[in-house]
């Protein structure tokens, strides 16, 4: 058996606000031996820097530098498998970086050390200032080959801050990079990434009501998503992009309608006296589920949308707090927050399954989202009275993101960028 790996890895940037933390690997961690990349200057060094903390941050590999190693292949016909089998090493990651000043290319190669063979040689290209970006996509690659599932070291997550204002920012998956979309007096909530990641929805109370924005990301510019003297709010996409479910009060009442983004026309999918709201898409935009208390608790329920006149079905039956649902991207289940006791935690809950599983046990944990590969669940926590990140994986891996400043929360993660 392999032994626990325990890291805690800080980032800090100097323009960002999170300093992300691994403080729990996997109980079986893939050992891996990265050799030093062949090109000798200061891109390379950074290159191979960020695939290396990025193949760690994950919390499911161990990493051996050259140093650790009994022998140090340059090129294919120098590895000797054998020195790598008795460090009971699982797989080997050459690579080099051609930069001529204008293009730079990555050239990587995976060998199974098992098998004794070159399971991947891949070359990724990249393009000015944005070798930290390229780096990204090299260890996505490495990722996938080992694990079997896509990397998401190149995605994004937006969340909110609270320190004299309210900021909703973007910034790589580790924290760097950050970028200020909008900053605000009056409380900005419940952001929504369109499904091709080129956009945000999110709500804002500048003009002291809940209105639901849509920003674009590259040019900034925003629009409110319909002109309406309601309340909206809890905007969440269609896996098509053509339509936001949004939660509305336009009689009083909270209650779950479907906005078509091409004409603006809005269709009412719930009505009852309770609160219905939360609403997310299944993966092939079929079904949404939300969170409603008509039952007189909150707890999640469904709507089949292909069904004329569907009603609703309760699909949380387990303890008296279910809320916040999603969708697991392969559809095997959902993700929620679930309270067991007097503590909320985020659960999962497997279509096949008849149980609940809780993945976290503090006392306050809230709006999970779950990375497009499925593997990574970010939520907000309550740490000694401050907002933070949090974040675990299906394997057991366990991460914060912190803020160096004021509060973080209501975490999105973006999809696949590439």
């Amino acid at each position: 058996m392999k032994k626990i790996l325990l890291i805690y890895f800080l980032s800090f940037h100097a323009i960002s606000e999170l300093t992300l933390e691994i403080t729990q690997g996997t109980e079986d961690p893939y050992r891996v031996a990265i050799i030093k990349f062949s090109g000798g200057d200061k891109a390379t060094t950074d290159i191979q820097k960020v695939v290396f903390d990025n193949l760690l941050r994950t919390g499911e590999f161990t990493i051996f530098n050259n140093e650790d190693l009994l022998s140090i292949p340059q090129i294919e016909e120098d590895i000797v498998f054998n020195d790598f089998r008795i460090l009971d090493i699982d797989f080997l990651i050459m690579g080099k970086v051609e930069d001529d000043g204008l293009n730079i290319a990555v050239e990587y190669q995976v060998f199974d050390i098992s098998k004794a063979k070159k399971i991947r040689t891949s070359t990724v290209y990249g393009i000015p200032n944005k070798n930290r970006q390229l780096a990204h996509y090299v260890s996505d690659g490495i990722y996938q080959e080992i694990t079997g599932i896509p990397g998401i070291a190149s995605t994004k997550i937006l969340y909110v801050t609270e320190d004299i204002n309210f900021k909703l920012l973007i910034s790589d998956a580790d924290g760097s990079n950050e970028q200020v979309l909008l900053e605000s007096t009056e409380p900005i909530i419940s952001p929504s990434w369109s499904p091709d990641s080129k956009k945000v929805a999110y709500v804002s109370f500048e003009t002291g009501i809940a209105k639901v924005y849509i920003q674009d990301i590259a040019s900034g510019n925003r629009q409110v998503a319909v002109e309406n003297s309601s309340q909206i709010s809890s905007p969440a996409w269609s896996p098509d992009g053509k339509f936001l479910s949004l939660t509305m009060y336009q009689d009083g009442n909270a209650e779950i309608y479907i906005l078509n983004l091409k004409n603006k026309n809005l269709t009412r999918l719930t009505n009852h006296y309770s609160i219905d709201t939360e609403s997310s898409w299944s993966p092939k935009g079929s079904k949404i589920m939300f969170t409603s208390g008509r039952s007189g608790s909150p707890q999640l329920y469904e709507l089949d949308l292909k069904k004329f006149n569907s009603r609703p079905k309760r699909i949380t039956f387990d303890g008296n707090y279910n809320a916040k649902g999603s969708y697991l991207p392969n559809n095997e289940g959902i993700v929620f927050v679930h309270r067991a006791d007097t503590n909320f935690q985020i659960a999962l809950k497997y279509f096949n399954e008849n149980f609940v599983r809780p993945l976290t046990n503090a006392q306050m944990d809230e709006s999970p989202s779950i990375s497009p590969n499925g593997n990574v669940i970010v939520y907000a926590i309550k740490d000694d009275g401050m907002g933070l990140l949090s974040g675990v994986t299906l394997s057991g891996a366990k991460f914060r993101l912190p803020a160096s400043k004021g509060a973080v929360r209501e975490p999105a993660w973006s999809g696949y960028l590439r």
